[in-house]
């Protein structure tokens, strides 16, 4: 097994800023030697049942079930019946905000007004470590519907690093996932990387004490604990499905609070530092960055030929619709912010240690409070 850790060279004093990267804080292992069997596939899925199909494919192949925990377009009635045309074990369920989970302090700090989130797939991915626990799984892959091309031994090998690692991505070599600021840096020839994130990755279950934050970038923060990031590698491949990120400005609003905390921890883990670095000076300084780079952008757009008078349109609208949503975010709300991740942590670790164990899929579900589910066990 060859493992691959870039090394950091030591910061300018340059003050808060932005990093093209992160990659370094990763552990690259190209290639693992030990395999491991896969638990379950959590997929948290709100697409046509029909984006369900390849991890159904993949866990026919892993020979392990499918957990489809379902809102929006997808429904647990058709999973059930997709399973069934294809002989793989699956648990689903209809997810509604009603489900038993802890309430949050970094919930209740976004719950009123224009930070509000509107998605669902921080409650999914945290009801698919909770169903886990419950469960007595100690190796499970989230993989979201929009992701292709990964290759089962990719997967075996993720879970086999699981004994050394507390989190294994796939590398992208699809459409990058970005947020919107980000694409928007690469449309105007900056060369902004990827990190591993949710849509494909490989976890301990049996042992993980995080959570995801109902916020952009949650993945990012379920990474963190209150020491900095927890050890981290990237192995194998998958692929990100396109998407267009500047459609409708709503992206960008709605990305702009988690994605300039994340970028804001995640800079300052780059630099050596850590979450208790992030004062009211840092953020203050930190968000003036974002406001430059992204004047920057704005400037460069009129003199890119590689786009059209439409793309340049659309990433200009967005790149306002950022610089409108961040004029609410103050240094305050992310130390604030930041505070309540710290507390939720416990309240997460306590609430796992109360989780039942031992369970069978039916009561795990009804426990939950999913009460819309179905088992599909093949013989």
């Amino acid at each position: 097994m060859t493992t691959a850790r870039l090394v950091r060279r030591p910061e300018i004093a340059m003050g808060p800023r932005h990093h093209l990267s992160h990659a370094s804080l990763l552990d690259h292992v190209q290639r693992p030697i030990r395999h491991e069997r896969l638990d379950a596939i959590i997929v948290p899925t709100a697409r046509p049942i029909a984006y369900l199909s390849y991890a159904l494919a993949l866990a026919n192949r892993l020979d392990c079930p499918v957990v489809a925990l379902c809102s929006m377009r997808a429904n647990a009635d058709e999973a059930y019946r997709a399973a069934r045309r294809v002989g793989v074990r699956l648990i689903a369920a209809d997810v509604h905000r009603g489900v038993t989970l802890p309430n949050f302090h970094t919930s209740a700090l976004l719950a009123n007004g224009r930070f509000r989130p509107r998605g669902d797939l921080s409650l999914k991915r945290n009801l698919g470590l909770a169903l886990s626990k419950m469960l007595g799984w100690n190796r499970i892959a989230f993989l979201d519907d929009d992701i292709r091309s990964v290759r089962p031994d990719d997967m075996r090998a993720a879970a086999g690093l699981l004994d050394r690692f507390s989190m294994v991505g796939l590398g992208n070599a699809g459409f990058p996932d970005n947020s919107v600021v980000c694409h928007a840096l690469r449309a105007v020839g900056v060369k902004q990387g990827t990190f591993v994130g949710g849509g494909a990755m490989v976890v301990p279950a049996g042992r993980t004490t995080t959570f995801f934050p109902d916020i952009y970038n949650e993945d990012w923060f379920f990474l963190l604990d209150e020491d900095g990031l927890s050890r981290t590698a990237v192995t194998g491949l998958m692929v990100q499905e396109p998407y267009e990120p500047f459609r409708t400005t709503d992206r960008a609003r709605e990305e702009e609070l988690g994605d300039c905390l994340a970028e804001g921890i995640y800079a300052l883990l780059d630099d050596g530092g850590g979450a208790k670095d992030a004062d009211h000076v840092f953020w203050a300084a930190f968000l003036e960055d974002r406001r430059a780079m992204v004047d920057r952008i704005l400037a460069a757009l009129p003199a890119r030929r590689n786009l059209s008078g439409e793309e340049k349109r659309r990433i200009a609208e967005a790149m306002r619709a950022s610089h409108g949503r961040r004029s609410f975010i103050s240094p305050q709300l992310c130390v604030a912010y930041i505070r309540a991740l710290n507390a939720d942590r416990s309240i997460w670790r306590e609430y796992l240690s109360r989780l039942p164990t031992g369970l069978k899929p039916r009561p795990a579900l009804t426990h939950l409070g999913l009460t819309s589910g179905h088992v599909h066990q093949p013989r």
